[in-house]
Formats: C-alpha cells, sequence, structure tokens
C-alpha cells in the first residue's frame, strides 16, 4: 500500500509488525484498535496516532527495538505521525509548521504579544475604573480577546472537520461522548492500559505521575476557563464588575484552577527533561517545552495577578499574564494545544468503532 509521507509508511511498517506479534494486547487503547485491522490505510494510521497517549510502556517491553533488525520505536513513529496529521489538518497550516517545531517561534510570539498588551496598557488607559480596569478597560479587553477566542477556534474547527473525513467518522452518538469524555477525564490511557502507571520518565519502571500531572493541568485550565465565563456572566447578566473577592464564584474556580495549572506544567515539564526524547516526535522537544511554559506562565501571572491587587505592580503583571493568555489562544490550533482537541475525537471515532 502506497503512503502520502515517509512517516506514514514508516508508521505502517511498525504498526504491521506489531500487529503481528501482540505481546501488547494488554496494553492502552492502541492495541485492541490495531488489532482489529488487517491492512492499514493511512486514515487508519492517523486514528492509531492520535490515539497514542505516548506512555511508552510497548517500547520497554517490546523485544524488536533496536539492536533487532526490526528497529521498533511504535512511540517515536506515532508521535511523528500525529505531529505531522496535525500539520495537515491546520488551517492555515503555515503557523503550524512554525509553532509545532519551534520553541524559538513560540517564545518570540510571546514577547511579542507582551510587549503589544504593555503598549495598549500604557497608551489606552482608561479615565476611571477599579482593579485591572484601571489598567485597560472593559471593552479593550473585549476588543482584543473575543477574536483571539472565536477564530482560533473556527479554524480548530476546520481541522477537526478534517480529521473526521480521513480517519471515516461517522455520526456520533450519545454512547460515544459519553465513553470518550470518561476516558477523557480519568486519563485511562496514561495508565498504559493497565492501572500501574505508563513510562515514561521511569523507562521500564511504572509511574502515575504524568497522569497526575495532566489531570491538574487540564482541570487547572478548564477551572480557570469556568472562572472567566462566571465573571462574564456576573458583567452582563448581573452587572457585577471586576475587581471579584475570593468568596466569589470567579475566585473559588479561579484561584485552585491557577493553583493547579501551575504545578501540573511545573511537574510536566520536570517529567519531560527526564524523559528520552528519542522516543517523541523528531524535532518537536522545543516546542511542546516552551508550550508547557506558557501553561506555566498563565498560571502563575493570574495568581500574581490577584495577589497584587491594589499595589502597583499590577500594570505589569496584567500585561504579562494577557499577553500569555493571548498567545495561548492564537496558537491553539497550531501549538501542542491542539493535541486535547484531535485526542478527544480520536477517542470518540474509538468508541464508535468498539461500540458500532
Amino acid at each position: 500500500m502506497l503512503y502520502d509521507t515517509p512517516k506514514l509508511a514508516e508508521a505502517a511498517r511498525q504498526v504491521e509488525i506489531c500487529n503481528a506479534c501482540r505481546y501488547c494486547e494488554g496494553y492502552c487503547a492502541v492495541f485492541p484498535a490495531m488489532f482489529k485491522e488487517r491492512s492499514f490505510a493511512s486514515g487508519d494510521l492517523t486514528q492509531l496516532a492520535n490515539l497514542c497517549h505516548n506512555c511508552r510502556g510497548c517500547y520497554y517491553a517490546c523485544q524488536y527495538i533496536e539492536p533487532h533488525e526490526f528497529a521498533l520505536n511504535l512511540p517515536a513513529a506515532l508521535a511523528d505521525a500525529r505531529q505531522e496529521s496535525w500539520e495537515r489538518f491546520a488551517w492555515p497550516a503555515a503557523p503550524a509548521r512554525l509553532f509545532q517545531r519551534s520553541g524559538v517561534a513560540m517564545a518570540l510570539a510571546l514577547v511579542l504579544g507582551i510587549a503589544c498588551l504593555f503598549w495598549i496598557a500604557t497608551t489606552l488607559t482608561p479615565a476611571n475604573g477599579e482593579g485591572f480596569y484601571a489598567v485597560l478597560s472593559h471593552s479593550t479587553m473585549v476588543a482584543i480577546f473575543l477574536p483571539a477566542f472565536v477564530l482560533p477556534l473556527a479554524a480548530i474547527t476546520i481541522g477537526l472537520r478534517k480529521y473526521w473525513r480521513e480517519v471515516g467518522g461517522t455520526r456520533i452518538r450519545w454512547a460515544h461522548l459519553m465513553v470518550a469524555v470518561r476516558s477523557a477525564a480519568t486519563m485511562r490511557n496514561l495508565s498504559g492500559g493497565q492501572g500501574q502507571g505508563c513510562n515514561f520518565e521511569d523507562e521500564d519502571r511504572f509511574s502515575n505521575a504524568r497522569r497526575h500531572a495532566h489531570q491538574a493541568v487540564m482541570w487547572g485550565f478548564l477551572l480557570c476557563f469556568a472562572s472567566t465565563s462566571s465573571g462574564t456572566v456576573l458583567h452582563y447578566g448581573f452587572g457585577i464588575e471586576a475587581p471579584y473577592q475570593l468568596i466569589s464564584l470567579p475566585k473559588l474556580l479561579g484561584v485552585p484552577g491557577g493553583i493547579l495549572l501551575s504545578l501540573g506544567s511545573a511537574m510536566l515539564i520536570h517529567l519531560k527533561l527526564k524523559a528520552d526524547p528519542a522516543l517523541g516526535a523528531n524535532g518537536a522537544w522545543g516546542a511542546e517545552t516552551a508550550f508547557v511554559l506558557l501553561l506555566a506562565l498563565t498560571g502563575v501571572t493570574g495568581l500574581l495577578l490577584y495577589a497584587a491587587t491594589g499595589t502597583s505592580w499590577v500594570s505589569e503583571l496584567l500585561a504579562i499574564h494577557l499577553g500569555s493568555v493571548l498567545i495561548l489562544f492564537l496558537s491553539t490550533p497550531y501549538s501542542k494545544m491542539a493535541h486535547g482537541f484531535y485526542r478527544m475525537a480520536a477517542l470518540v471515532r474509538d468508541a464508535q468503532i468498539r461500540l458500532g
């Protein structure tokens, strides 16, 4: 069978060997999905690649890794195919190639975003307002962040439609969605499918540290998003404007969210520094690390901004925090942030195949 790219061809070679061996049958969701097939089209490989959580247990259990002539490295082969699929589905494609491969590009975008917010804060300071609204008016924030939120969502929707067509996705039923949400919420596939953890940072030793770090980041991000959403409802629905007290819905959601996001990101960086880069996407290590650092910066600066309320540090911290949030939003369809959307789509498609 002919494949569109050399990375897909290499993924096919390794998957076919794994499909014949079947030693890893009890591992993560990739292997039951793989063993249902006799041959693999490009869409099948794309689905398997995005279903893979890179726990690396299969690599350390494999008898065909180097120096064997088969030279299997399934986590890296699927990671390369996965990253390539994100670039292929992204719209427009050019930013994806830049952000997926270059931590320098991510850092430069962050610096420019912060500089832009600094400039806006110093030149468009409102005549009145409380808290950070004394630095940047509500209308200015809406004018900046509404397009920065809506346009990336539109771009990622286009990418997901391309993905769904390639992997042969059909009409989604409620049961498919519930199975996928449950799997994502518990990070089941980061336990290696056997509940004892994965081998991401400790080689042949099992650990749940990466699973817990991902859960902290995911729930922290969702709490922060819920905090912003609740503040929007209070502002427009009830006329209650920021700043909010600690005993208020935005703060009760946002403070724990910021803590979880910061701690989870710090743990992910620590684990990534311990892990073998040869078992991930070739050339993407710097960009992935830069993305996690951006998540950490978003959480930490949000907490510092709240702590600095009423001090002279608000202006500087607001620019840094909003700059990091701005780049996080704008880079969503093109950075590692996209993996959450595609992995969720892969889990839904896997549920479709299993449940019918």
